[in-house]
């Protein structure tokens, strides 16, 4: 069933309409953008910027919404008055779509509301600038016919990385006759090609009876040990250079509770980067109690299934922080720690749980975990490229050339936005160095 859209410019905001823009913003800004913020910041300033910005003569704030629902936003920016010498020229910025509710053709219908909108006003010119690592706004802006004039190689800094910036520009009407055609924007190159994202890597520390293990194909009778000391494991990856762990409380799992609680919580305690935890979290106080422990986001996989309502409740909830975890056998979603396999397809899954709110996907093919035979590249790309959320790969990584193949297949699926590798590291086949090279080189 086709939802309904509607693109409107707003003149005020009443409460519905506050707490729902709110909460895309918030959701985009952990999702990687929402008006350039790398932190979502307090409800209160929140609201204060966004009633501010209608307050703006020079900006004009649209947005997009479904089934009467804003679940995106954009701006125009004109010069200040002051300017004549630029009244011709307008800004697209603030522009993002919730992560759950893209791959609907909805920030298309935003830029078109923009361009008519410029175009009404008498606009020749329509700018725009993008981070490099924001691949799908990239692509749609060229859809369009943006032309990119150039590159800030200083343009923004994120997660202790400087990350350059596209400038984009595109010709609404005939420039006017004293501009001379020379001093027209140039793209520097005849096409530009987008690069390969930067994939992040997640270390996986998987618990069982308190020590940290590697499973093959998922079953618990083959655990391999490696560290009676998980907090020492996690300090070990970060002072590494490790950005994010990837923790699972594989006795949980099975038992549909958390059973590794302290492992976690001196996890939390050593290692002062966002942590991701799964295993056992079946019910709403599992899921807050893990949360405002220092948890930064709780993975849902067998609750994904059998209770699809308390994964869409504990999204709108806590937006950003909620990631499906889907492991499949062949393309057969598998639950309960792996133990049965449900006849419910991967892909399937995943648009359910896009559709939920989810902020991103943990796919594992289970018949690779652990036997470091390489990810199931197929699969993963194809699951990327099906939904409008992230993608994180897992499942089988065991040397260096797989990171690089799964990299160049981010290529053709920007979706992928990282990777699981456990046993590889743990067994020394692949140097954290070599590997975080690999995935941050273009």
């Amino acid at each position: 069933m086709t939802r309904k859209i509607h693109i409107e410019r707003l003149t005020r905001l009443n409460e519905d309409d506050l707490e729902a823009l709110c909460e895309v913003t918030s959701a985009s800004i952990i999702d990687g953008g929402g008006f350039g913020w790398l932190h979502v910041p307090t409800r209160h300033d929140l609201e204060r910027h966004l009633t501010g910005l209608l307050l703006v003569p020079e900006r004009s704030l649209f947005v997009v919404r479904q089934e009467g629902v804003i679940v995106g936003a954009a701006q125009m920016i004109r010069p200040p008055r002051s300017n004549e010498a630029q009244a011709a020229n307008a800004q697209l910025a603030g522009f993002y779509v919730a992560p759950y509710a893209r791959r609907q053709g909805l920030a298309r219908a935003l830029v078109e509301a923009v361009l008519k909108a410029a175009r009404n006003t008498g606009c020749r010119i329509l700018n725009c600038d993008v981070r490099e690592t924001q691949h799908a706004a990239i692509n749609l802006f060229k859809s369009f016919g943006f032309e990119h004039w150039g590159t800030h190689p200083y343009y923004a800094r994120a997660q202790g990385k400087t990350i350059r910036g596209f400038h984009f520009t595109l010709r609404l009407g005939d420039i006017p006759p004293t501009l001379d055609a020379a001093a027209r924007p140039k793209p520097e190159t005849p096409s530009m090609t987008v690069p390969a994202p930067r994939l992040i890597l997640y270390p996986a520390i998987d618990l069982k009876d308190g020590a940290c293990v590697r499973l093959k194909r998922g079953e618990m009778d083959d655990a391999t040990h490696y560290s009676d000391d998980p907090g020492a494991q996690a300090r070990s990856f970060v002072d590494a250079g490790c950005e994010r762990l990837h923790v699972v409380d594989l006795n949980g799992a099975f038992a549909g509770r958390s059973t590794n609680s302290d492992a976690i919580r001196s996890i939390i305690a050593n290692a002062h980067v966002p942590v991701q935890l799964g295993g056992g979290l079946r019910d709403m106080a599992a899921i807050t109690n893990w949360l405002e422990a220092g948890i930064d986001r709780v993975i849902l996989g067998s609750v994904a299934v059998k209770d699809p309502e308390l994964v869409r409740q504990a999204a709108r909830a806590y937006p950003g922080r909620i990631v499906a975890g889907i492991d499949a056998r062949q393309g057969q979603v598998a639950t309960e720690g792996w133990a049965e396999t449900s006849e419910m397809k991967a892909t399937d899954l995943a648009l359910r749980m896009q559709d939920a709110g989810v902020a991103a996907i943990i796919f594992t093919e289970i018949s690779r975990d652990g036997m470091l035979s390489g990810l199931d590249l197929e699969q993963t790309t194809a699951l990327a490229n099906t939904v409008s959320i992230p993608v994180i790969a897992s499942g089988g990584v065991g040397t260096l050339a797989h990171l690089t193949a799964l990299r160049d297949a981010a290529r053709e699926a920007p979706g992928i936005s990282g990777v699981i590798v456990g046993r590889a590291l743990y067994d020394g086949r692949i140097s954290l160095a070599e590997a975080l090279t690999a995935l941050q080189t273009c």
